[in-house]
């Protein structure tokens, strides 16, 4: 499995196995899950407290304890945290009890990463530090970082916290890649020269921060899959040539796209699927063209002024 070279001095697996479905998975499959992936050399998992209710979690922990073979120093458990039920909460408070109420779920004594899951309209950056703070001295919390943040917003947080913030997971997908697109259309009056990140991909680049692409297979506005869709004919065309060429998935094939930036971006898997995530895991063994890269890019339905 390639590796990802993260801020901090420390490098991880370029497929993250996403565990928001685990909980769909009884007892004796989720051991085979995590195996195949630790087989696969995904051995970084993310996690969030909201995730099944905390079911996720929770199976997911059990399964670690049950399964022989697995050493809790060989996995990277991420989660992320700071979603109420109507509301955001990155109060210290909440922080703290939610971190509590994850390291139960997993049943480990530490996470690897917490992520602040959303930003929080009414947050408080002091709070923030303060948590982080407390759950680095409890050796709870080993990094830190954010998810669905924009550089601003970043900013803000780092005027008080004094952990560095390595991460950030966005939205980002062959259709859903406004990050990119962006920056391209610079000064045109075209949907794609929306700013709508505040450029958090030059940004992620200037300060070294991995950017965790999430949902890296769906159309926009969770309108579902683009993989066979038919909505997508030029795409799902480009996909099956490649896939050909390479003797891979096209779900590997798109999540190659991703790999490709130079940004160095890691990819969040969401299947509860074996097979197909030994499918997504073979995009590490390849890298796509230059050419490839803008082929498929332009066959998604963005320009090149």
């Amino acid at each position: 499995m390639k590796q990802i070279p993260m801020g901090g001095g420390w490098t991880a697996p370029a497929i993250v196995v996403g565990c928001m479905r685990l909980g769909e998975l009884d007892g004796r499959a989720l051991g085979r899950f995590i195996h195949t992936a630790l087989d696969s050399g995904a051995n970084y998992f993310d996690h969030a407290d909201i995730y099944g209710g905390g079911i996720c979690e929770e199976h997911f922990g059990t399964a670690l304890q049950s399964e022989t073979g697995i050493r809790r120093e060989d996995l990277v458990l991420q989660s992320k945290c700071g979603i109420r039920k109507g509301f955001y909460d990155s109060s210290k408070d909440h922080l703290l009890r939610s971190v509590d109420g994850i390291l139960k779920r997993l049943k480990t004594d530490y996470l690897d990463v917490l992520l602040i899951h959303r930003p929080d309209a009414l947050v408080e950056p002091e709070e923030v530090a303060a948590a982080f703070d407390e759950l680095e001295q409890k050796g709870k919390v080993r990094r830190f970082g954010v998810s669905n943040h924009k550089p601003m917003q970043i900013e803000l947080l780092k005027r008080t916290v004094r952990q560095p913030l390595l991460i950030n997971q966005l939205q980002f997908s062959l259709p859903v890649s406004n990050m990119a697109a962006n920056g391209m259309e610079v000064n045109m009056d075209t949907p794609g020269s929306a700013d709508r990140d505040g450029s958090v991909l030059d940004y992620s680049r200037l300060h070294k921060m991995t950017i965790q692409a999430w949902s890296p297979f769906q159309t926009p506005n969770w309108g579902g899959c683009f993989l066979g869709d038919e909505r997508y004919p030029e795409l799902n065309r480009e996909l099956d040539a490649l896939a050909a060429q390479y003797g891979i998935s096209t779900a590997a094939v798109a999540a190659a796209w991703i790999l490709r930036h130079p940004a160095q971006m890691q990819l969040i898997t969401g299947t509860a699927r074996e097979s197909r995530l030994q499918e997504i895991a073979r995009a590490s063994e390849i890298q796509l063209t230059r050419e490839e890269w803008y082929r498929l890019y332009l066959s998604a339905g963005h320009i090149l002024p």
